[in-house]
């Protein structure tokens, strides 16, 4: 029982690892992302016509969720590929 206690232990710090790592890179996805995309909003004549307070968001947004699924996953991997070469229990 011990051992099922540990592997549960295990993949919640995996878990956690991930999660710290995806938010991490989603606040720097969504201020590299919302700088430049409000910036082109303001200033291109183009983007000022066709990109309103909504798509600007969604845009961001979307890098955002992106940067910490892609991030979360990887991390997420990691650290279970470290824990299987340290502990096979």
């Amino acid at each position: 029982m011990a051992s099922l206690e540990q592997k549960l232990a295990i993949a919640k710090n995996c878990s956690h690892e991930g999660v710290v790592a995806g938010a991490k890179a989603a606040v720097l996805a969504t201020i590299a992302t919302a700088i430049p995309t409000v910036a082109s909003a303001r200033m291109v004549p183009w983007a000022r016509a066709h990109l309103n307070h909504t798509a600007q968001a969604l845009i961001v947004s979307t890098v955002a969720g992106a940067a910490y699924f892609i991030v979360a996953d990887k991390a997420v991997l990691k650290a279970a590929r470290r824990n299987s070469f340290n502990n096979d229990v």
